[in-house]
């Protein structure tokens, strides 16, 4: 760091400090500011866009950057989102009394991953620390600070990449060897392999939740010892980084293999779950289902949507209680009232257990508990169980609110240290102090007019500042009639500042108030907050049931305004679907304009082959059947007339082509290795959409290929399955395959021109229309007639491979992009002597050429 053999007793501090923390940069607070040094300045000066410097060091330099204290929350969050972790070291004693260097500790390091400040999070979106350990299988856990939720689970080596993809951890913990990583958008915390180990962990358990076993958490030693070792090592982390403790963290829960639909990066990607394929266009299924009223319900709905459930059961629980949110239009107004005036209680009990709530933070958690009788006595006549379980003993935290209601005072300021924050009446103490303060400051206020009235200086005033404190201000002109009780403060150009020993007394009355109302606010407003902590589990869980309810009441919103029904889920094979819609797409377009279509999966016809031209809806179709399906097993309702869906073990997509050119993967490459996925983990529960298999390589290759994949799927997998594809040959099998139907999307002709109807017929289309869609995309009039000729060609010449040759003796080797026989374009361009033209006059003949053919079509 430097090659200073000596430094100064703050460096060497500083330095001391930093070895303990080599991984983060090291705000080291001096007086107001946090400094930087050596590396850290350097590298926080650049990311910061701040005054690098130096400071003494003895006999040398080093290198300086800092930011004010008050300016912290603007900086922080910039370092943090650079994937920096930052290390917040204080003054924890008095400087004034202090004997030689004041003492300095780290109190927080703030990660990606373990961040509490509203700048560095999402409120619709958690943000989590991840940690991985065993072997195969892996455990997997997860936390999110600020709201205290864990949550752990099994997870296939394999399947790492999609659970990674799917939970979007800011930051991963991982073995310091022997660990491969994902890549990710995260940053990776690497800690010593012993910190993975299972007793380690369930030390780190024990520790954090105070207690003597964790069986009681649903862990099953010693099977689970893997997912113990996750934990733990998660916990041990945040127990580090955060000194100050992290009794908010709620008891882990265990997920356990086979109660989730898995849904891979793959498909997750292909339905627009919660991001769009291109980014800027169109919408997700998140944003369309998404009609929460309260940040904690705006994360649960996300989290569901990305892990619909197995259990029929406990999904029809879910549906009960949508359904009858959907009935009861008037109790689901007043629901979704009442939770419109609640924040987002969990990370607010979380800022009040870490000792980092702010007064108006605190006052925002006593107003948002006002509405929870309302929510208790809108849910006491529920009939859906899962309804009545979440009426069933609610807390609504009376005695919370009504403490911090007499506590806090309704214009309490942001920051403790600018007064006013606790309520008159709160304290007798305070109270007291007050009156002391403010009788002082009348008399003050007093003073002017009785100095102007006995020294007869009507241009005396009585001020304040910070440095100097009271003062009598008088005029050069009027020093002459100034009393000797006036002692000389200060002198300015034009005025002398005076005080008289009675002002001084009254000043210190002031002063000494202010200082003792000070100490008294913050030593109410900690123990309030102390208070509040013990009660925090209680916050958590009444947030909990709200964040439920707000996701129910959510779905039923949804499904009344758009027009959605209840699924019927069976444990049979098939799926049935009536008039489904794409809940994305006609929120997009009006309704009304939307083409439903209907489809029919079972035992007698599993696999359906759909043709159709591009444009025509293939690829919208199958994303529907694929989102209908996975509404109704993450337990909301879906856009159709009628429903009804076996459950899926997976969903399976292939849609579109997405390149992979940055890893070295071509369409094809990527198209077969999606395609491999799905052939090796389909089940014949899973639901399987293709769109387009082989059209990456030769066109016998392609046919041959999607014709296999087709076979393998219904003679081996036996897998609900809609393939849409161009090459229409695979509409033969529906006629050898008993369990291979084949529909079309119905396209028109009109003339020259195609109107795509967006609805599904028997049979397979014996045209792609490819030529009328490049018509429509606004391919020049010449290249359409070209093409039609070619395609006549193709059509009605010799079979075979011959075509093409009879093509290619044709006296016209190369498609003209002019009409050979347009007189003008042919004079203006035998008159152009192409030697002598010169750059600029061939872009302008260029411009003239393509006027002449434009207005020629």
């Amino acid at each position: 760091m430097t090659g200073a053999t000596t430094h100064t007793p703050l460096i060497q501090q500083y330095l001391d400090v930093k070895s303990k923390h080599a991984d983060s940069i090291l705000f080291f607070r001096v007086g107001d500011f946090y400094e930087m040094f050596f590396e850290d300045a350097e590298e926080g000066s650049r990311l910061l866009g701040i005054t690098l410097t130096s400071r003494n060091n003895g006999s040398s330099d080093v290198p300086l950057a800092g930011v004010p204290v008050k300016a912290l929350p603007e900086y922080l969050p910039r370092l943090v989102r650079s994937g920096r972790k930052v290390a917040i070291c204080e003054q924890v004693e008095d400087a004034a009394q202090a004997e030689g260097l004041v003492k300095r500790e780290v109190v927080e390091i703030v990660t990606p991953g373990a961040a509490i400040d509203d700048a560095l999070l999402e409120g619709g979106k958690n943000t989590f620390v991840a940690a991985i350990a065993g072997e195969d299988p892996l455990g997997v856990a997860t936390v999110d600070l600020s709201t205290g939720e864990v949550e752990v689970w099994e997870c296939a080596p394999d399947a790492l990449p999609d659970e990674l993809a799917r939970i979007e951890p800011a930051e991963l913990l991982v073995r310091a060897t022997g660990t491969e990583t994902p890549d990710g958008p995260w940053i990776v915390t690497r800690r010593e392999p012993w910190r993975f180990e299972a007793d380690v962990g369930l030390e780190a358990l024990r520790r954090v939740y105070r207690t003597a076993g964790i069986e009681g958490f649903g862990f099953e030693l010693p099977g689970d010892g893997h997912l113990v070792a996750a934990t733990g090592a998660i916990a041990a982390y945040l127990e580090e980084i955060r000194p100050g403790g992290v009794r908010h963290l709620r008891p882990p829960r265990v997920h356990r293999l086979g109660r989730h639909l898995h849904l891979d990066e793959m498909t997750r990607r292909n339905l627009e779950i919660v991001e769009p394929l291109r980014a800027g266009e169109g919408g997700t299924l998140v944003e369309v289902l998404d009609r929460t009223r309260t940040p904690m319900g705006r994360r649960l709905l996300r989290r569901r949507i990305l892990r619909p459930l197995l259990d029929r059961s406990a999904i029809e629980e879910r549906l009960d209680a949508v359904a009858e949110l959907v009935e009861r239009r008037e109790c689901r107004t007043d629901l979704r009232s009442a939770l419109g005036g609640v924040r987002d209680l969990e990370r607010l009990a979380g800022r009040v257990a870490l000792g980092r709530v702010a007064p108006r933070e605190m006052l925002a958690l006593g107003r948002s508990l006002e509405p929870l009788p309302a929510l208790a006595g809108a849910l006491a006549a529920s009939e859906a169980p899962r309804l009545q379980e979440l009426a069933r003993g609610f807390d609504a935290l009376t005695d919370l609110r009504e403490r911090i209601e007499a506590a806090i005072d309704p214009d309490t300021p942001a920051a403790l240290a600018a007064g006013g924050v606790i309520r008159s009446g709160f304290d007798a103490e305070l109270d007291e102090l007050r009156e002391l303060r403010n009788g002082a400051v009348e008399w003050i206020a007093k003073l002017q007019a009785t100095e102007r009235r006995d020294t007869g200086i009507d241009s005396l005033k009585v001020g304040y500042n910070k440095v100097f404190g009271y003062y009598i201000e008088v005029t050069r002109s009027n020093l002459d009639r100034v009393p000797e009780r006036y002692e000389r403060k200060q002198t300015l150009a034009n005025a002398e500042r005076f005080i008289t020993p009675e002002l001084k007394e009254w000043e210190a009355k002031v002063f000494e108030a202010e200082v003792r109302i000070a100490e008294t606010e913050a030593a109410l407003f900690r123990s309030l907050r102390e208070e509040l902590s013990l009660q925090v589990a209680r916050i958590q869980e009444t947030a909990g049931r709200i964040a439920e309810l707000d996701v129910h009441a959510s779905f039923a919103e949804g499904a009344e305004r758009d027009g959605y029904v209840r699924p019927e889920l069976t444990d049979e094979f098939g799926l049935e679907i009536v008039a489904g819609r794409h809940p994305v797409v006609e929120r997009r377009i009006a309704r009304e304009d939307f083409i439903p279509n209907d489809i029919r999966l079972d035992r007698d016809g599993y696999v359906m082959i759909l043709t159709g031209p591009n444009m025509a809806g293939k690829s919208t179709f199958l994303r529907q059947v694929g989102l209908i399906a996975l509404m109704a097993q993450v337990g909301a309702f879906v856009p159709a007339d009628r429903a009804r869906i076996g459950l899926c073990d997976r969903i399976f997509t292939r849609v579109g082509a997405s390149d992979s050119l940055a890893r070295g993967q071509s369409t094809f490459m990527v198209e077969m290795t999606e395609t491999a996925t799905i052939l090796n983990g389909a089940t014949d529960r899973s639901l399987v959409l293709l769109d387009e298999i082989g059209r990456g390589t030769s066109t016998y290759d392609g046919v041959a290929i999607a014709w296999a994949v087709t076979e393998y799927i219904h003679e081996r997998l036996g897998a609900r399955t809609v393939f849409a594809t161009h090459y229409h040959e695979l509409v033969e099998l529906a006629d050898s395959l008993t369990g291979v139907d084949a529909w079309n999307v119905a396209v028109r002709e009109t003339g020259e021109d195609i109107v795509f109807l967006r609805r599904l017929e028997p049979g397979g289309c014996d045209r792609s229309y490819g030529v009328h869609v490049a018509r429509l995309a606004g391919v020049p009039r010449t290249v359409i007639e070209r093409a039609f000729e070619v395609l006549h060609e193709l059509e009605e010449g010799p079979d075979g491979g011959t075509r093409l040759a009879h093509l290619v003796d044709r006296e016209r080797s190369q498609l003209s992009l002019f009409a050979a026989h347009d007189p003008v374009l042919a004079e203006r361009i035998s008159g152009v002597d192409v030697d002598r033209l010169t750059p600029l006059e061939a872009l302008l003949l260029v411009s003239e050429l393509k006027k002449i053919v434009e207005d020629g079509r």
